[in-house]
């Protein structure tokens, strides 16, 4: 077994472990977190089913995001959708065979990495152009749309000028499934493609990228506004209510 394959086999599978055990510290955390008190947005659903179309819009389409800055709501939802499109994309390298919706998807896929790029230089320049997000921006933000940057960039260069052998690199990948190692292309870009996702799923549970799973946790989305008919008393407060 080449050092190289052995290498990106360990890398991936610490890589996995991370993001699931992580991720399942964070939503078991999060789903433990007591909300006392009503305190959803308001103009906010009277029912439970209004609270699910609001969440659906929220998750979809930004909404919140749309009524508060109509540019940063253009290159983040740019980014997001071609996210998600070309996450579709790259399941046919991890399942076989592959379903007709991912085959469909491969051509919009390929196309959404621009959109992905042209959302994150977006949003970074609004790091740099807007004062007052320019001062809450931390090096980690800026490190962490670097490094979103580099994984589209990265891929749309072996998508378009250089290739890589995709079938070696499906076959890696369906050999982690069983331990079975298979050799993995030493294409310079793939590796850095390759090396930077690892990272990137070592670091997404412990960073902003959480707002993924926390935004179906946060109460002021995901709360009914019926405090004017049902009272609602926090376990806390219940010892002083009156017999």
């Amino acid at each position: 077994m080449p050092f190289l394959t052995g290498l990106y086999a360990f890398l991936f599978y610490f890589a996995a472990l991370v993001l699931v055990s992580g991720l399942t510290y964070k939503v078991v955390q999060y789903s433990r977190t007591p909300a006392p008190l009503r305190i959803p947005t308001t103009p906010a659903p009277t029912t439970s089913s209004g609270v699910v179309l609001r969440m659906t819009r929220e998750v979809v389409l930004f909404e919140s995001l749309f009524r508060a800055n109509k540019w940063t709501w253009i290159f983040g939802w740019l980014f997001h959708f071609g996210l998600f499109l070309v996450t579709l994309r790259h399941l046919r390298y991890f399942l076989n065979p592959v379903p007709a919706v991912i085959e469909f998807i491969q051509p919009f896929g390929i196309y959404a990495g621009f959109a992905m790029v042209v959302g994150l230089v977006g949003l970074w320049a609004r790091r740099f152009l807007v004062d007052r997000v320019r001062y809450i921006s931390s090096p980690g933000d800026h490190l962490m749309l670097a490094l979103l940057l580099l994984i589209a960039a990265s891929g749309l260069l072996m998508s378009f000028l250089l290739h890589t052998d995709i079938v070696s690199v499906k076959t890696f990948f369906l050999g982690l499934y069983h331990f079975d190692l298979r050799p993995l292309p030493a294409d310079p870009v793939l590796l850095l493609h390759i090396a930077l996702v690892a990272v990137l799923m070592i670091i997404f549970p412990y960073s902003k990228l959480l707002h993924a799973p926390g935004l179906f946790f946060s109460p002021t989305r995901n709360q009914v506004d019926d405090s004017r008919e049902r009272r609602l008393v926090a376990p806390w407060a219940s010892r002083f209510e009156r017999p």
